[in-house]
């Protein structure tokens, strides 16, 4: 029991936890905005404004700071992980939405021309679009987060 004591009195965690709840919540109210569309899987789901990924690190790199100091390896560590995490969400897991919107149109293409033919038809699974951040969603996320670490380390550190 007292591992779990630790863990919900680590404020570092809980402030990084905070930060990707906000993120998601904002998402989730940004999608309905532009789209006009209620979709609960922005709540949880990956892609999108503001990336949660990049608030998430952020605050931790940022709390992390004020809770151990810039000099100190736990800083090192954070600040390189939200540096990689960021680098991904942006590169990486922007290009597999990029292809993912292009299979999807092939796929979509391909129904077509079999709904006029003989052919049998194939099942695939539908790819989802919103996999990685624009540069804009990224740098939005990193701003969310470090706002809410540096509220953190300010009000609860």
């Amino acid at each position: 029991m007292n591992w779990f004591l630790q863990l919900i009195s680590n404020r570092v965690l809980i402030i990084a936890i905070i930060a990707w709840f906000v993120a998601q919540v904002l998402k989730t109210i940004i999608n309905f905005i532009v789209n006009k569309e209620w979709k609960l899987e922005r709540l949880v789901g990956s892609g999108g404004m503001p990336s949660s990924h990049s608030a998430t690190v952020c605050s931790l790199a940022t709390a992390t700071a004020f809770a151990y100091g810039l000099g100190s390896f736990e800083f090192a560590i954070a600040a390189i992980l939200a540096i990689i995490v960021m680098y991904d969400a942006r590169g990486v897991r922007r290009e597999t939405g990029k292809q993912a919107v292009v299979i999807k149109q092939i796929t979509e293409y391909l129904e077509a021309i079999q709904q006029g033919t003989l052919t049998p038809e194939f099942e695939e699974e539908k790819l989802k679009e919103l996999v990685g951040h624009t540069p804009l969603q990224v740098g939005m996320g990193a701003i969310l987060g470090t706002l809410i670490g540096i509220l953190g380390g300010i009000f609860w550190m």
